[in-house]
């Protein structure tokens, strides 16, 4: 192994590993995906134009989701996979051909460092930020496979409460397409708290065109999954994380959904 030097070690910090796994021989049959679980950004891209709040906001990261992910590891014992970078550099839940992939927009705040980059920028991202953390979630559905392992994917999200000036009523939404069982499921769950207010295919939907785990890790795969949005009001505090990692981990179904053949 070769040795660091003390120079190669502020690089190191400033670019780490696409994806932080956790856990990733736990015996649970769900696996976890946190594609928005960080808001870092390499100083060279100088925060892309943006003003140090602006990383702050729902439009670097998903406030929230990475501690729920991370409580949710350990209290089920499943494996988890979360993101190193800002969804600004590139969107780990956008196909890489779509406009959202690499934002020049997000809600209503212009990204200037993202407008203008040419093709050599975006594959130099889509190696570094995008590639490896997919990479290294094929492998491991591939090694369960191998094994004859059951999985169910639950990506972790989070949303705000108002967007573009429409507030938005839900607690959380559990998103699906060929998962409808296990949507329901865990929305059943949620809903022994009659006091949340908790729905399928909100606020969002599942879209070939505007998302990636759902479709190409699950529904390809014949693998049971969804999305799970958290509204991040709810989640600006320890208490309110730990809430909602208990709620989820018992909503979840305890029962093995076995992968298509």
């Amino acid at each position: 192994m070769t040795a660091r030097t003390g120079k190669d070690l502020p690089r190191q910090k400033d670019w780490p590993d696409a994806v932080g796994v956790l856990n990733e021989h736990g015996r649970s049959d769900i696996v976890l995906l946190c594609e928005h679980a960080s808001n870092h950004m390499p100083a060279e891209y100088r925060q892309l134009g943006l003003d140090a709040g602006h990383l702050q906001r729902h439009i670097a990261w998903d406030i929230g989701a990475a501690e729920v992910t991370r409580l949710l590891s350990a209290r089920l014992d499943a494996p988890a996979f979360l993101s190193g970078y800002s969804r600004l550099l590139i969107d780990l839940n956008r196909p890489l051909d779509t406009p959202s992939s690499i934002p020049v927009l997000s809600e209503d705040t212009d990204i200037p460092g993202n407008v203008g980059i040419d093709a050599a920028e975006r594959d130099r991202r889509a190696k570094i930020m995008f590639s490896p953390f997919h990479e290294r979630v094929a492998a491991h559905l591939d090694r369960r496979v191998a094994a004859g392992r059951s999985t169910r994917i639950v990506t972790i999200h989070s949303f705000t409460p108002v967007f573009l000036g429409v507030a938005r009523p839900w607690h959380a939404g559990v998103l699906h397409d060929h998962a409808a069982d296990l949507a329901e499921a865990i929305l059943s769950g949620l809903r022994t708290d009659a006091a949340l207010n908790v729905a399928a295919n909100v606020p969002y939907v599942i879209s070939r065109d505007a998302d990636y785990a759902v479709p190409v890790h699950g529904d390809d795969r014949g693998i049971p999954a969804v999305l799970v949005e958290i509204r991040q009001d709810l989640l600006a505090n320890r208490s309110g994380i730990e809430e909602w990692a208990n709620r989820l981990a018992a909503a979840l179904p305890a029962h093995e959904t076995r992968t298509a053949s």
